[in-house]
């Protein structure tokens, strides 16, 4: 990432994907390595980025459809590295802020995060 972040001095804009659906979900290429952390710790490089500093920050939370199916089915604090959170099994919106929170706890940078939450298979979105 460090090769190449230096190509995007001039972005007005960053959008940012993040799978809500994936809090209990490893990585394929490390099955060690949670897929939502990596996913909050990769925003934070990328909206403290100097690089970024003048940039829109715009974060989507993705597959909210399939988030609120296995919210029914998995608590998110039963994932070791939530297990701080609060929120009921099945309780959607309460999900959604928490992760939410999490992202936008490490944006140091001062400039506001817009944010949205998505299914990228719905055109009504």
């Amino acid at each position: 990432r460090k090769k190449w972040i230096h190509c995007f001095d001039d972005v007005t804009a960053v959008i940012f994907v993040a799978a809500l659906s994936e809090y209990n979900e490893t990585l394929f290429e490390d099955e060690t390595a949670n897929r939502m952390i990596e996913a909050i710790e990769l925003f934070d490089q990328i909206a403290n980025s100097r690089y970024f500093a003048n940039s829109a920050m715009l974060l989507f939370l993705n597959k909210r459809d399939l988030f609120e199916e296995k919210i029914q089915r998995v608590a998110i604090n039963s994932v070791s590295e939530f297990s701080d959170s609060g929120v009921a099994l099945g309780d959607y919106e309460g999900g959604v802020q928490y992760f939410l929170q999490k992202f936008l706890e490490v944006n140091r940078s001062g400039n506001e995060v817009y944010h949205h939450v998505t299914c990228a298979t719905d055109t009504g979105n």
